[in-house]
Order: C-alpha cells, then structure tokens, then sequence
C-alpha cells in the first residue's frame, strides 16, 4: 500500500518552509529597493504566517488555524488592491518606483 505524501511530512517539516519564506521575505523587505519587490515580500511573510496556521491546526485536530488563514487571506486581498493603488498613483506622479527616490513628501 502506498502511504499519500502528505502523511508522512510532519509539523516541523511545514513550519521550516513557513520560517524560510517568511526570513526571505522580511530580507527583501529589507533589502530591495523597487516597491514592487517589496509589496511582494510583505504578501511572501503573510503566506508563510498561513502555512505555519494552517499547519498547526491541522496537526492539533481543530478549525481555529483555518480560521485565522481565512481573515489573513481576506486582508490580503484587500492589501493588494490598496497598495497597487498607493504604488501605481505614486508611479503617476513621480514616475519611479525606486524607494530611494520616493522618499520625500514634496517634489
């Protein structure tokens, strides 16, 4: 009989990838300098939040994980579409979106 995957891969197995992506993600946040990239490793730490819930409400045997990836996954979505918004009105005005540049309040 074959064993599914999913068996076998225990909890901490989900929560090093969940750590991984979410140590890369805050190293782009630190370290990229386009807005874009940055936006992108926020969403990467708010995934890698849902796989370690996930994970552990999987493991426990209860719904409340599942519960708080659903609210996590709603509040990204709405992120994505304000901070596309804040990003593409400042691509408007400045016409960069290097954060380098996109420090000053007024041109």
């Amino acid at each position: 009989m074959i064993t599914p995957v999913l068996a076998v891969i225990g909890l901490n197995t989900y929560l090093h990838v969940a750590a991984l992506l979410f140590a890369l993600g805050f190293i782009g946040v630190l370290l990229r300098k386009n807005t874009l990239v940055v936006f992108m490793c926020l969403e990467l730490m708010l995934i890698a939040s849902t796989i370690a819930l996930a994970a552990f409400s999987k493991f426990n045997g209860t719904l409340d994980g599942n519960v708080f990836v659903f609210f996590i996954l709603t509040i990204a979505a709405a992120e994505v579409a304000v901070g596309l918004a804040i990003i593409v009105a400042l691509f408007r005005q400045r016409h960069t979106v290097q954060l380098e540049e996109l420090n000053h309040l007024k041109h």
